[in-house]
């Protein structure tokens, strides 16, 4: 039977993963993601992570923007490149953003293959 009473669940901090995954990496080409409030102050942020998380590639999304993100089947990305310029994407269908993620990776893991 349930009670009444007040319920709590204590958390404590993990391990980062991602950048775990970073300091540990070689020939692998390493994507994460970020969620940010603030569009003008998202591109600092994802350089950062880029930088502290040895990243080859992050996918940007903005809360809070119209038609994307969680209740719906469209998504606008941007992609950040270690190297270059950053790449806004139209809205999308999600499906269609899997695909574009895919095509930009693809080539990272054939580069990192020639290398080997």
């Amino acid at each position: 039977k349930k009670r009444a009473a007040d319920l709590s669940i204590d958390l404590v901090p993990t391990t980062d993963i991602l950048a775990e995954a970073g300091k540990r990496k070689e020939r692998q080409v390493l994507v994460g993601f970020a969620m940010e409030t603030d569009r003008d102050k998202a591109p600092g942020h994802v350089r950062d992570r880029i930088e502290r998380k040895n990243l080859d590639l992050v996918v940007l999304n903005i809360i809070g923007e119209e038609g994307a993100g969680f209740g719906v089947d469209t998504n606008r990305v941007t992609l950040f490149r270690r190297e270059g310029d950053p790449e806004e994407l139209p809205l999308m269908s999600k499906r269609e953003v899997a695909a574009r993620i895919w095509q930009t990776v693809a080539p990272m893991v054939d580069a990192r293959r020639e290398d080997a």
